[in-house]
């Protein structure tokens, strides 16, 4: 039988005992368990607690398929291709148990991420990849995000339910349970059952919400869930009682709101446009706001550190060029086009949906061929990010944006974004464009690792931007504009914005005052480390949620 032991000793000012329950992880490329953002948050977390010597371990699910393979069809289009995953590097723990799910026992195993592989802590990846299931019951844990409400509402029991009964066996009672997003809801019934008493759930549950967009707060009819074994041994009508939720429609946001001891907003703007999402619900934790960061030892380029730390610009520029040729050569290897690494380029890369506006640029389609045809003060421009694959409107968009780019020589939009990809494309972008609608991103972490790769950010205020960006400084604001303004109105409004940053103050310093753009280049680089090194973020986990006492 498989015997954990926290393989490393604790700092004392993080000894108190946690789990993690994540629904993915983005801890190296190599271990596609990640659809993006909230998993590269997650990595880093898992990276930074283990620098720190925290006392957590991470809880997640070891996905068959992973998210989806991001391809393109024999037409150019983007392609979803799901792919048997294999990881050798796993450690089997032999542990079998059982869950119930939809009235039918369903075997789960464990496999074991050790510290040492990628320094991360402990993680448990949950499967029920097992003979002694069916096939229905294998299907739990084939694909993140299954689009099916059944097979999605299963796997967040997995997580939850299946999450802390493993810990159970392995004799791990943690203090705290940490929920990052509602996904692991299950594991606060789990609780509840186990202690009969909502206070003593909430002196042990912490809840981190990461989107106010609606599909990320789920909403799911309360028959199903109850029909399906949801709230594990809790009756729906104690559920009810407990979560204050009587709504056919079951709110897991609004539960985990009221069964934690208290939340976390992921920036200082997204913990205010919770508390304003949720004004009208009484019986709430606080919600406070921990600032997503990432971790620089994973994600900065240490050349161009060394470099900044010398003092050396002419040393700093020209890594800077060859990090450039680095994703260019990607470019070639994808599209055919060939990229110049004197040219000004603008990445824009994050997942592809409505609000985060991929098209901002191409509202206006003439004076986008002017702009992007001029030769006297030349851009380049890439695009890449992987939409939910049955998001079509942003499947629609992608293949939108990749079709008109077609015929310009300096523009590429690339597939199969992962972290790899991801790291090439932040190295090789001079400008990192953020344009979503204002309170729609959370935080946007992209541009903080874009940062520590020597790309300036250009973005709208919204996510973390507000709390780092020194307009001219150390990055490029585009104007606050009235976020109930009429889609349509905001939409054209930033495109123009957003030119006039281009056009009238990027360009002109990139080209004529070189010298001035460095200077905003190693500002940027200053200021993300520390404040956004997710160092600070595990800190803050602890001194804000883990020890804070209700």
């Amino acid at each position: 039988m498989f015997e954990f032991h926290h393989p490393y000793s604790f700092d004392p000012r993080f000894a108190k005992s946690a789990a993690y329950f994540s629904m993915e992880f983005g801890i190296d490329a190599s271990l596609q368990i990640y659809s993006g953002g909230l998993g590269y948050l997650a990595g880093s977390h898992m990276r930074s607690a283990y620098q720190l010597r925290q006392n957590l371990i991470g809880v997640g699910v070891l996905w068959k398929y992973g998210y989806y393979d991001q391809i393109r069809n024999a037409d150019q289009t983007m392609g979803v291709k799901f792919e048997e995953k294999q990881y050798d590097f796993l450690q089997p723990t032999d542990i079998r148990f059982e869950i119930r799910i939809n009235g039918a026992p369903v075997q789960v195993t464990a496999y074991y991420l050790p510290p040492d592989l990628f320094h991360t802590v402990p993680i448990f990846l949950l499967s029920t990849i097992l003979p002694e299931n069916d096939y229905l019951a294998r299907t739990i844990c084939h694909r993140l995000y299954d689009d099916n409400i059944e097979t999605k509402t299963a796997a967040s029991m997995l997580l939850g339910l299946g999450g802390c009964k493993l810990l159970e066996i392995l004799g791990v009672e943690p203090e705290i349970y940490h929920l990052n997003e509602s996904h692991g809801l299950p594991a606060a019934a789990w609780l509840y059952n186990k202690y009969r008493n909502k206070e003593e759930v909430k002196k042990r549950l912490v809840f981190t919400n990461h989107t106010p967009e609606a599909a990320g707060n789920q909403r799911t009819n309360v028959r199903l869930l109850d029909k399906m074994g949801f709230f594990g041994e809790v009756s729906l009508a104690e559920i009810q009682s407990v979560t204050g939720i009587y709504d056919e429609v079951f709110d897991h946001t609004l539960a985990c709101l009221r069964m934690a001891k208290i939340s976390n907003g992921v920036s200082q703007m997204h913990g205010e446009v919770l508390r304003q999402m949720y004004a009208y619900a009484s019986d709430l934790s606080p919600i406070t706001a921990v600032t997503n960061a990432q971790d620089e030892v994973y994600w900065e380029d240490h050349d161009l550190y060394a470099n900044l730390q010398k003092g050396d610009d002419a040393a700093l520029t020209e890594r800077k060029k060859v990090c450039k040729r680095g994703l260019f050569e990607e470019v070639e290897r994808q599209t055919g086009k060939k990229m110049n690494a004197d040219t000004l380029t603008i990445v824009w890369a994050r997942r592809f949906a409505g609000y985060k506006r991929a098209d901002l640029l191409l509202i206006d389609l003439e004076r986008f061929k002017q702009w992007a045809t001029n030769a006297e003060r030349p851009v380049q421009i890439i695009w890449a990010g992987k939409p939910y694959p049955t998001d079509y409107k942003s499947v629609e968009m992608f293949n939108r944006i990749n079709d008109y780019i077609q015929s310009f020589p300096n523009c590429a939009v690339l597939v199969g974004y992962d972290l790899n990809l991801s790291r090439l494309l932040k190295e090789g972008a001079d400008v990192w464009l953020n344009n979503p609608r204002i309170s729609r991103e959370a935080s946007g972490t992209s541009g903080m690792t874009a940062a520590m790769n020597g790309s300036v950010n250009l973005s709208v205020l919204d996510g973390w931007i507000p709390e780092f960006a020194r307009d001219g400084v150390n990055a490029f604001v585009i104007p606050a504009l009235d976020y109930n303004m009429p889609t349509h109105e905001m939409d054209e409004t930033d495109a123009i914005h957003l030119y006039e940053a281009l056009q009238n103050r990027i360009q002109p310093l990139y080209y004529d005052h070189p010298m001035q753009w460095i200077e905003i280049v190693k500002n940027s680089m200053k200021d993300i480390i520390p404040a956004f090194d997710s160092k600070r973020m595990a800190v803050e986990y602890y001194e804000k949620l883990y020890l804070f006492n209700t």
